[in-house]
């Protein structure tokens, strides 16, 4: 059984003191009950959907684990060169996931809250453990065992609970290596400074390192570009496949349908459509042209 089952009563709880935490706190977003629920939903999916493809999964892992090109021995020092493999694993998969169409929609949902609370980092996708499967395919190839791949999954997983909170300000030193809440909170923040940054799961070294780093500057305006305004789980689990579909089916080109599957988000196959990287480089140059103080 997965490190995550037996922390949900821990989710519960620390839910339960940051809501109260954050009561009458006008300055910071909180909690709102539909909000919430919708989250919860999404993780409670996430769950059943987790457990049905943990098998082809495990089967993957354990077929390119008889092709490994190394044989590691039962040792300590295996765990922490796992787990920082494992999170370099991580930080490719949700940097796709972010840039490619066909990948964003099914990781989108995890964005689509307009707040930020312990109860977001339970929305979680219902078709990204399919679509990112693949990513952690090296970690077999490297020698590590499936069932060791497993854990550090979870552990990773679990690490990035507790940064989705706004109660937590900056961390000194740690923020240099760690990922933080206050570095997670630009990853959900839809200002277009923010958009595509800080990718890392428990590391923010990866981010550090590939050129996609953006430290905290502005406050967040978490959600989405354009917002979907719905709390329907079945909608904020599909509406970016749904419309992915549709613009697939009116392209007019073979380029153009190719480019609303794999291309990134915005694109439009008439040229009018802005990426998170064009909007991005044009919030940069209008902050380089103001005037200095």
């Amino acid at each position: 059984m997965e490190l995550i089952y037996f922390a949900i009563p821990f989710f519960f709880l620390t839910m339960f003191l940051e809501w109260a935490r954050l009561r009458g706190r006008t300055e910071k977003k909180g909690y709102e009950r539909k909000d919430t629920f919708a989250s919860l939903s999404m993780g409670v999916g996430s769950l059943f959907v987790s457990a049905a493809v943990k098998i082809p999964e495990v089967a993957m892992y354990v077929a390119l684990y008889e092709l490994r090109l190394f044989d590691l021995p039962d040792a300590w020092w295996v765990w922490p060169l796992l787990i920082v493999a494992e999170d370099h694993c991580y930080y490719w998969f949700h940097r796709i996931h972010h840039t490619s169409r066909m990948f964003w929609a099914g990781h989108v949902n995890h964005h689509s809250s307009q707040h930020y609370n312990l109860s977001t980092a339970l929305r979680q996708s219902w078709t990204s453990q399919i679509t990112g499967m693949l990513f952690w395919a090296p970690l077999p190839l490297l020698g590590f065992r499936p069932e060791m791949i497993l854990v550090a999954k979870s552990i990773s997983l679990l690490y990035q609970y507790w940064i989705h909170t706004e109660l937590i300000d900056r961390m000194g030193p740690l923020e240099w290596v760690l990922n933080t809440p206050s570095h997670h909170r630009v990853h959900h923040g839809s200002n277009p400074l923010y958009l595509d940054r800080n990718h890392g799961g428990i590391l923010i070294v990866w981010d550090r390192l590939y050129g996609t780093f953006q430290p905290e500057v502005e406050p967040a305006d978490y959600g989405l570009t354009t917002n979907i305004e719905t709390f329907n789980p079945l909608r904020i689990a599909f509406h970016e496949w749904a419309a992915m579909i549709r613009d697939v089916r009116t392209a007019k080109t073979l380029r153009g349908a190719l480019g609303y599957i794999f291309g990134p988000p915005g694109f439009r196959e008439d040229g009018s459509g802005l990426t998170a990287k064009q909007l991005r480089e044009a919030a940069m140059t209008a902050h380089r042209q103001q005037p200095a103080e």
